[in-house]
């Protein structure tokens, strides 16, 4: 009776399980394994990965350089410019060297969506210097800058029309470029606005379609209160010319956009004489 009793409250010797042994086996090995796993995880392979570092060596190569040099003749992909005057605005002249044209590029059809394109850019990036009319007496230039180019003078009417491209891509004198601002599409929509806007400062009767009304501009001005909009255009007396550049100090971007530039003289103040204030 007490043994059964035993068994009941689970205190006698026989109610005891035993433990198999491949289940030891099998806890000891996962234990085994997971201790391998973090032993090797912390090699110094993890740190000296098969990998390039920019600007660094390699032991892989024969020269030792990591940064590869190019293959011969490939060209990345959307960097094929097979119309070098589409990007350049310039051919090879007769004479071996660059010579600009005339005429826009095959690829940019003159019509009334790129010429308000052009309008737009230049408003944005061109009128500061050139202000809106084209004067060279935009913001700046009446705050102090170097007159910018008066794009309707006889120099820059005679220029070609890809000489408008070739500046915006590379700047000339003061003026910066505008390459990073302007895409090729855009230099070449701005430069035909530039056309266009000649035209509007030089344009005569013989110049618009036949039967359209032409009324003069100081008629217009004035009959909408503004006679001032007709008159010449001044020079600012902010405007200044730029010192020649110094050997010694460098040469500053502050040339003279072109040799027709007329130089301005400032009026100076003579000194005191000494003893006089």
């Amino acid at each position: 009776m007490s043994h059964l009793k035993n068994r009941e409250q689970g205190t006698g010797n026989g109610d005891q399980v035993a433990v198999p042994n491949n289940r030891l086996h099998r806890i000891a090995g996962a234990a085994a394994l997971t201790a391998f796993l973090l032993v090797a995880g912390c090699r110094q392979d993890m740190q000296d990965q098969p990998k390039m570092v920019s600007q660094r060596g390699s032991d892989f190569f024969a020269d030792h350089r990591g940064a590869r040099p190019q293959v011969l003749d490939t060209v990345a992909r959307g960097q094929l410019h097979e119309d070098t005057y589409f990007y350049t605005g310039v051919v090879q002249g007769p004479n071996g060297y660059r010579q600009e044209l005339d005429q826009m590029p095959s690829e940019i059809p003159v019509t009334m969506e790129v010429l308000q394109r052009g309008q737009e850019r230049f408003n944005v990036y061109c009128t500061p210097c050139h202000s809106r009319v084209g004067n060279g007496l935009g913001e700046i230039v009446q705050r102090g800058f170097k007159p910018a180019a008066n794009l309707h003078d006889q120099v820059r009417l005679s220029q070609p029309l890809s000489h408008y491209f070739y500046v915006m891509t590379h700047g000339y004198g003061a003026m910066p470029d505008y390459s990073a601002q302007l895409t090729p599409s855009d230099r070449w929509a701005v430069a035909a606005y530039i056309r266009a806007l000649q035209l509007s400062q030089a344009a005569t009767a013989k110049d618009v379609p036949a039967g359209t009304q032409v009324r003069n501009l100081k008629d217009v001005a004035t009959g909408e209160g503004h006679p001032e909009y007709a008159q010449p255009w001044p020079l600012p007396e902010t405007g200044i010319q730029a010192y020649k550049p110094i050997a010694s100090q460098g040469t500053p971007g502050m040339a003279p956009a072109y040799p027709a530039d007329p130089a301005i003289s400032i009026p100076r103040t003579a000194p005191p004489a000494a003893g006089k204030k």
